[in-house]
């Protein structure tokens, strides 16, 4: 397993992690993501190293926006 932690802007609730978490679990190989809203991370366990640019792309798709990693 490959664990990678994501800072994002603009979470401030609940539904934003659900949402956040919801996009990025779609993504080939993801097994798990964690959202802490109060840090504005997402931590992403995946198969293999998750793409940066496919993380990206489900955050924005979510209404928020990747930074980078954490």
């Amino acid at each position: 397993m490959n664990v990678q932690t994501y800072s994002v802007e603009g979470m401030t609730c609940g539904h934003c992690a659900a949402a956040v978490s919801r996009e990025v679990s779609a993504l080939e190989g993801v097994t798990d993501t964690a959202v802490d809203v109060a840090a504005g991370t997402l931590t992403v366990t995946a198969a293999s190293v998750p793409s940066d640019e496919a993380v990206s792309a489900a955050v924005t798709e979510a209404g928020y926006t990747l930074v980078g990693r954490a």
